[in-house]
């Protein structure tokens, strides 16, 4: 019977890879970085960005890209989004209403994405057209609208007859008015490059296009009906910058019903079969990415995984002993490509792992597959068990402060 590795063996295979040793600071745009300089010196860091520990919440990401985007180097201080746990005190007491993000210039605090990306543009310049360009507003007029209309199908019951549709037009009408914006341009973003416009829809297009596909069975991203937000993608996805904060199918579908009031299931044959996919696999058929797969996707799962074993294994519900052993039989087949049986028990304890690995907070979205493939893979050879439910009023199955 082939045994686990040991952690020491798991640990020696993560140093060999040297995953772990990788530049934080001036690197890849990435989710673990506490501070981002982009090859300048510490000392001159005028920017301080407050954003959710999760690497989750939209309006973090619009102000986390633009950063990025225009390498301006930066502080990051992590804090925890209510639905995931306790507001940190010290932030509150800067920040009373707890609202995310926040940015320091210069110490002074700024608080609302889009008032922080205006006085970003004062003390660095716009991205190419700023906020207030008259290229940009209707834009960001058009970003609002789509964003009503994805709430109005998405977080509507829709319990009278012919509710469901007329929202669904209502989404697809105004979906055909953004295609209309993005013909305008002959490359894939909304401006002739990429611009504040880009930053500004995609947090919430991302979500979208994942919470749409897991309820309503309805693909945003889909070339034939929507070629131009397709193209849109298919050139964000160019952008090491937005790579390195994009997330996956699975944490958008269950991490969106606390943070929007609910979402409702339409429960379509085509609805159902999306749900699956996203929940239960083959991941690598979710439509969530477009980009090939890295060499060291395995890897890195793995790296990340090794990095925080005693959390992820003290935060199961399973016993640690279980846990332990069970993530110790699904690691060895990301190393090896070998299956090794789980414990008795260990399908609960993997399982629970598996709809809890968050994107990009743990890892990126592609090792993110890897991990939740290897994961089911070995818990099936132990049997059909599943954890507790992912719950849907909260995220608390997810505080941060079981891992600090």
């Amino acid at each position: 019977m082939r045994a686990a590795m040991t952690w020491e063996q798991l640990d020696a295979h993560v140093e060999k890879t040297g995953l772990l040793a990788g530049d934080r600071v001036n690197g890849p745009t990435n989710a673990q970085a506490r501070l981002r300089l982009f090859g300048g010196d510490e000392d001159a860091v005028r920017v301080t960005l407050y954003r959710d520990n999760h690497a989750w919440c939209p309006y973090c990401q619009k102000v986390w890209l633009w950063l990025e985007e225009k390498r301006v180097p930066y502080r990051i201080e992590k804090v925890t989004m209510f639905c995931y746990g306790e507001k940190e005190a010290w932030y509150k007491r800067k920040v009373p209403s707890g609202m995310l993000p926040a940015l320091e210039i210069d110490g002074r605090l700024y608080t609302e994405s889009d008032v922080i990306l205006s006085e970003l543009e004062r003390a660095f310049g716009p991205l190419h057209k700023g906020m207030s360009d008259p290229a940009v507003v209707p834009l960001r007029r058009l970003e609002r609208t789509l964003f009503s209309a994805w709430c109005q199908w998405l977080c509507s019951p829709n319990w009278f007859p012919g509710e469901e549709k007329r929202a669904r037009q209502n989404f697809e009408r105004v979906v055909s008015m953004v295609e209309e914006a993005l013909s305008s341009t002959p490359g894939g973003f909304f401006l002739e490059e990429f611009s504040t416009a880009d930053a500004v829809f995609t947090p919430y297009v991302e979500r979208m296009n994942a919470s749409l596909f897991y309820y309503k069975g309805y693909l945003l991203r889909d070339p034939e009906q929507n070629p131009n937000m397709a193209r849109w993608f298919d050139a964000m996805e160019t952008r090491e910058t937005y790579r390195g904060t994009q997330s996956d199918f699975h944490t958008h579908s269950h991490d969106l019903p606390p943070q929007m009031g609910g979402c409702y299931e339409n429960n379509e044959p085509e609805q159902q079969s999306c749900k699956s996919l996203v929940d239960c696999g083959p991941w690598a058929d979710v439509p969530d990415v477009g980009f090939a797969e890295p060499s060291t996707a395995a890897d890195e799962a793995v790296a990340r995984t090794v990095k925080h074993r005693a959390n992820i294994v003290r935060a199961n519900p399973c016993e640690d002993d279980v846990a332990d052993e069970a993530l110790r039989c699904a690691l060895t087949g990301l190393v090896n490509g070998e299956l090794v049986t789980p414990p008795s028990g260990g399908d609960v304890a993997l399982r629970y792992i598996r709809d809890r690995v968050n994107v990009p907070r743990d890892m990126s979205l592609h090792a993110a597959r890897r991990m939740r493939t290897a994961l089911e893979a070995t818990a099936a050879l132990a049997g059909s068990g599943e954890g507790p439910p992912i719950p849907t009023s909260h995220r608390r199955d997810q505080d941060p402060r079981a891992f600090q």
